[in-house]
C-alpha cells in the first residue's frame, strides 16, 4: 500500500512537472507588449520615437497618435511648475510606461519640440519619478497654443529636489520626438 502511494506521488510530481515546462514554453511564446506588433497611427501624429528601441510601426520608428498614447494608460498628477501660476492638474502616459511599450534599451533621450527646441533626459528620470507626458491642462487638452500637445512634466510638488534649473529646462513643452540613445 505504501508504494502504491509513492507511484501515484511521483507520477503526480511528474505531471506537474511537465505541466510546468509547457506552461513556461507557451508563455515564452507569446510576445510581450515590447516585441509584439504595433499598428500605425489612424488619426494625426503627435509624437515620434525613434533611436534604441523594440516596438516600431513606421519606418523603423514609433509613431503615436493621441488614442494610441492615451492606450498606453492614462495618469493623473496635481502639481506646480516653474511656468505656471499654483498647482495645476495634468493627465497623460507615464514617460516610464511609454519606454517600457517601445522596449527602449537606452540611457539618454534627446526630446525634441516642434520649433526645434532640443533637450537631452536621463532615462533614469522616468524610473525615479513619475514623469508624465502631458495632454490635457486642467481638464482640456492641450494645443499648440497652449504648450501641447504634449508637455514634459515633472512632479515637482512631490520631489522638492526637482525645483532645480536642470528639470525645469527638461519640462520640454510642444514635445514631438523622442530618440532614445
Amino acid at each position: 500500500m505504501i508504494e502504491a502511494k509513492n507511484v501515484q506521488s511521483v507520477n503526480c510530481s511528474i505531471l506537474i512537472r511537465s505541466l510546468l515546462v509547457l506552461l513556461l514554453a507557451v508563455a515564452g511564446a507569446v510576445p510581450d507588449a515590447a516585441t509584439a506588433e504595433m499598428k500605425p497611427p489612424a488619426g494625426k501624429v503627435i509624437l515620434t520615437l525613434g533611436g534604441k528601441i523594440a516596438r516600431t510601426n513606421v519606418d523603423g520608428t514609433a509613431r503615436f497618435d493621441h488614442d494610441m498614447l492615451l492606450a498606453v494608460g492614462l495618469t493623473r498628477l496635481s502639481t506646480s511648475n516653474q511656468f505656471e501660476t499654483g498647482v495645476q492638474d495634468y493627465e497623460g502616459v507615464l514617460l516610464k510606461d511609454l519606454l517600457a511599450y517601445v522596449g527602449a534599451t537606452g540611457t539618454r533621450l534627446l526630446a525634441t519640440a516642434l520649433d526645434g527646441y532640443t533637450v537631452e533626459i536621463p532615462v533614469d528620470d522616468a524610473g525615479k519619478y513619475p514623469v508624465l507626458l502631458a495632454m490635457n491642462w486642467n481638464g482640456k487638452p492641450m494645443t499648440v497654443r497652449n504648450k501641447g500637445p504634449i508637455w514634459v512634466i515633472y512632479p515637482i510638488d512631490q520631489f522638492p529636489e526637482l525645483k532645480e534649473e536642470r528639470f525645469s529646462a527638461r519640462s520640454i513643452w510642444q514635445l514631438s520626438r523622442i530618440d532614445v540613445k
